[in-house]
């Protein structure tokens, strides 16, 4: 088993309840265990020996049509969700970058997406959560029920307790489309400005060219999107296509990786391009590549998201590119996104700033030069995205979350300290 990243791989066995009730008889007599949803957490944060998954918890319990309050169990997925609920006028009020992820993933993670600029994390907007804690007691939290619990549980990658069923609010939409502008910018400069600029904009995110140097540095495609006020409320995705197998291991090197970049920013001819594109393609585009994580090979790949506060995010950023340009170890999948505030759930990780994801292939070299990437990173007031990391330090990890310590106070509260372990956990000291 692995995460999305495909490193690290175990071996290890994986248990799929079949009813709440299962879960707690099997909480009770396991001695530490992980829960796992789909498994698109890309290192090794629901990885552990013994692994709980959610496979047949996935079912709605109740949805009022004036409020847009969904309850449902903890391994619907946010693609069950679109494909219901769109086509009823209702969408998610936050989303990831793939629709194949599950609520308890979503909260677990407390994702984010293209809006937290305007609308928050996932979490946000999260009314209740039924955690089933390592006593095998099922109990309910809210913002106002247990705040502490609900604060480490959000974000708190499935450390306080499985998430059994949450209630979430959805947002109505009018059409199953989106009015999507390109802005094309020469440098990163011009793309954090652009950002600023195209702040009251819903939803907003960056390709970036990590591989361009000079006074091309950073530049971008920088795509806004608003929800069409009409069009049909197709919740269908297009055809997709799919990687059958493993890539060659040289496919993805520093000629590819350049050339594909200078093609997809040359693409775009003219700044200010608009059209309307339909809601699978805006937020999901990845999602109509099946098995893209075979693109990098067998070893597979290491995903590195960091965050920076704004006062230090273009100098950080412009660090962070020339190191990643000069090491020629460029990823053909760069993301750049503005936050908002950060909330007080515990280890959520957006903080009010800019973050950027990048793809490294899993060979040696990358390894120090992510741990380059660190100190740049740690240097600027920054940290880095649980949910995509399989690699990161304790060190690196405190210092960046600087409530770890309460987020283990909590836990050790609630019976969960020495019942619910991951790779991650371990690795990062929230267990030994």
């Amino acid at each position: 088993m692995s995460g999305w990243g495909r490193y690290p791989q175990i071996e290890t066995e994986v248990v799929y309840p079949a009813s709440f009730s299962d879960c707690s008889q099997r909480i009770r007599s396991a001695d530490r265990v992980i829960a796992r949803g789909l498994g698109r957490s890309y290192g090794d944060s629901s990885l552990y020996q013994n692994m709980l998954g959610s496979r047949y918890l996935d079912r709605y319990v109740a949805f009022d049509e004036e409020s847009g309050l969904l309850t449902c169990s903890a391994g619907v997925s946010l693609d069950q969700i679109v494909s219901t609920f769109v086509p009823r006028g209702w969408f998610l009020p936050v989303t990831p970058g793939t629709r194949f992820v599950t609520i308890g993933g979503a909260i677990a993670s407390d994702v984010h997406g293209k809006n937290h600029h305007v609308d928050g994390t996932f979490c946000d907007h999260v009314d209740r959560i039924d955690l089933l804690l390592g006593s095998g007691e099922v109990v309910t939290v809210t913002p106002d029920e247990k705040p502490d619990l609900f604060r480490a549980t959000c974000g708190g990658m499935g450390l306080t307790g499985m998430i059994l069923s949450a209630s979430l609010k959805l947002r109505r939409i009018k059409s199953g489309e989106m009015e999507q502008t390109i802005i094309k910018t020469p440098d990163i400069e011009a793309t954090l400005r652009a950002f600023e600029e195209a702040s009251g904009a819903s939803y907003s995110v960056a390709w970036i060219d990590c591989l361009a140097r000079g006074k091309a540095l950073g530049r971008s495609l920088l795509v806004l999107g608003e929800h069409a006020q009409k069009g049909s409320l197709n919740a269908k995705p297009g055809q997709g296509i799919s990687i059958p197998c493993n890539m060659p291991s040289g496919l993805l090197n520093p000629l590819t990786v350049k050339l594909f970049n200078a093609l997809y920013y040359n693409k775009v001819l003219h700044s200010g391009k608009k059209s309307i594109v339909s809601l699978h393609s805006f937020f999901y585009p990845l999602d109509s590549l099946q098995n893209w994580n075979r693109l990098y090979g067998r070893k597979g790949f290491v995903q590195y998201q960091f965050v920076l506060p704004k006062s230090s995010g273009l100098e950080g950023i412009k660090h962070m590119l020339e190191r990643i340009s000069h090491s020629g170890r460029g990823s053909f999948l760069a993301v750049l996104k503005v936050f908002g505030s950060a909330n007080d759930n515990l280890l959520s990780f957006p903080m009010e700033g800019y973050t950027l994801a990048l793809d490294f292939k899993v060979e040696p070299a990358v390894f120090s030069l992510l741990d380059e990437l660190d100190r740049i990173m740690l240097d600027h007031g920054g940290r880095l995205y649980l949910t995509k990391d399989s690699r990161m330090s304790e060190e690196t990890f405190k210092a960046g979350y600087p409530a770890w310590a309460d987020f283990n106070e909590i836990r050790t509260r609630y019976q969960a300290i020495d019942k619910f372990v991951s790779g991650q956990s371990i690795r990062l000291g929230l267990n030994s």
